[in-house]
């Protein structure tokens, strides 16, 4: 393994993005067009969107109430891969045997990994994906706490408090294969308030938080997210279960969504165009679920390539759309 990983040029096959103001690692396209980035050619395939327009000022985005948070332009465009790597300087990851370089707490009445300067003022709550605890999340957590220029403490609470979701009810995409009141998304988006508040009194110098969740993990990011109990100012999933665009539109903070070839495209362009708020949503087309967790196999160079860019793409979002 190199010391250090060179440029990504990797994008994925089939791309669904949208850009808010500010947006800086996206080309340029005509605003409501739609385009999908052929696996076999360069050309782009249009249609045009239904979804309505309306501009927001990012700057006082977090002082409005929730009824006057509008839609952000929508903006399809091919990935250019050109994140800023002085924000984005992701170490060279580990395929197997990785050592991670945070310790466990108890927070709120969960064992809780926690990674992270203690020094950062922002903090990221993880929510894994179904599989609990496993080299590649908490590798995540990692590289999320400690590749940017702004620096996270991140808090990945165990909340299948050791017992997580058995193989054999793999993938855990509807709540029945969640037998078990703990393993159900609804259960863990209701305690999360309580949690934070615990979070926040150990934590006294954390002034914000965010939260990112992976296939399970995902379904709890959009219910928290779009609840009036929402404690969150920013989010973001990675090949989420479930997804229900009739949640898309309670959603009142910034999101950014990436999809794998496993998610349906119908389904996630609904979501996306069910966004009232400013949003980067993304198709990585030749990637499997859970490439960003469990279940991604960092000893396949394209997995690893599209590993780190996910990873990097969160960060330059939440750069981005995450205040000072």
């Amino acid at each position: 393994m190199p010391s250090q990983l060179p440029r990504l040029p990797g994008r994925a096959n089939n791309l669904l993005t949208t850009g808010g103001p500010g947006s800086t690692n996206c080309s340029s396209s005509t605003p409501h067009q739609l385009s999908f980035v052929s696996p076999s050619s360069s050309r782009s395939l249009s249609f045009q969107s239904n979804s309505t327009s309306r501009a927001t000022n990012l700057q006082t985005f977090f002082k409005q109430p929730r009824s006057q948070i509008a839609n952000m332009s929508t903006t399809i465009m091919p990935a250019t891969g050109g994140h800023n790597e002085a924000c984005c300087n992701i170490p060279p990851v580990v395929a197997s045997g990785y050592t991670p370089k945070g310790s466990y707490e108890q927070l709120g009445g969960l064992k809780t990994y926690v990674t992270g300067p203690a020094e950062a003022t922002k903090g990221l709550v993880m929510i894994y994906d179904a599989f609990a605890y496993v080299e590649q999340t908490l590798q995540g957590a990692d590289i999320l706490a400690a590749s940017d220029a702004r620096k996270y403490k991140v808090f990945m609470p165990d909340w299948f408090k050791g017992d997580p979701i058995s193989a054999e009810l793999f993938p855990p995409d509807t709540e029945e294969k969640q037998h078990k009141p703990e393993h159900r998304p609804h259960t863990v988006a209701a305690a999360l308030p309580d949690y934070v508040k615990a979070l926040r009194k150990a934590n006294p110098h954390i002034q914000e938080l965010g939260i990112v969740g992976f296939c399970w993990g995902g379904k709890v990011v959009s219910l928290v997210t779009s609840a009036e109990t929402n404690p969150f100012t920013i989010a973001a999933v990675a090949h989420p279960a479930m997804v229900d665009p009739s949640e898309a539109d309670k959603i009142s903070v910034p999101y950014i969504l990436l999809a794998s070839q496993e998610e349906p495209v119908d389904t996630v362009k609904e979501f996306q165009d069910n966004l009232r708020v400013s949003n980067h949503v993304e198709m990585f087309s030749d990637q499997v679920h859970g490439w960003m967790a469990a279940r991604g196999d960092l000893s396949n160079p394209r997995v690893r390539e599209q590993y780190i860019r996910g990873y990097r793409t969160i960060l330059q979002f939440f750069r981005e759309h995450w205040g000072s």
